[in-house]
């Protein structure tokens, strides 16, 4: 029962963890202080206009006539101001994501265990006669015998070797009769 709580507290712990690391690599992948900003500003002078100067000379023959053209343009100016702008993901946010991939990885494979967690009933048979056997070797007896646990005596002390379906192997003293 309580491996059980421990298991269901290392879970509760993992998704907690996987969440809080969700949360920010949101927030320090939204945050103001990567935000890039371009402030652009246009000055436009009167429209383009054309002076035209007219020379006659009059003469005989000869009539002259000339034209000049001044232009003025349109001025413009471009100002940025903050960072540039870039399209690419910084190389932090992705070993954030690489390591909240590998956390999630471990809570499937955690899940996916927790149902086998038990042992054969050949290996807790094989435990159990281990630990028996070394009880015998110091003097105990084995009194009755179980698939699952054994009664060993000497002299007036009894215990209870037995093992769960988890595999453990557990002592205990019996209470003299």
């Amino acid at each position: 029962m309580i491996e059980a709580v421990a298991k269901v507290a290392k879970l509760f712990g993992l998704a907690v963890g996987l969440a809080a690391g969700a949360l920010l690599a949101v927030a320090l992948n939204a945050s103001p202080t990567g935000a890039q900003t371009s402030t652009t500003s246009t000055v436009t002078l009167p429209a383009s206009t054309v002076s035209t100067t007219s020379t006659t000379t009059t003469t005989v023959q000869e009539t002259t006539t000339t034209t000049r053209l001044v232009p003025t343009g349109t001025l413009t100016t471009t100002t940025t101001s903050g960072s540039e702008s870039s399209s690419s993901t910084p190389a932090w946010v992705w070993a954030l994501l690489a390591i909240l991939a590998v956390a999630l990885v471990v809570l499937i494979v955690l899940l996916a265990r927790r149902g086998r967690s038990g042992a054969s009933p050949e290996d807790r048979r094989r435990q159990l006669d281990s630990a028996v056997g070394s009880w015998v070797s110091q003097g105990w007896a084995i009194e009755t015998e179980s698939s699952d646990s054994v009664v060993l005596r000497r002299g007036s002390d009894s215990m209870l070797v037995s093992v769960d379906a988890a595999g453990h192997v557990s002592t205990r003293p019996l209470p003299s009769a």
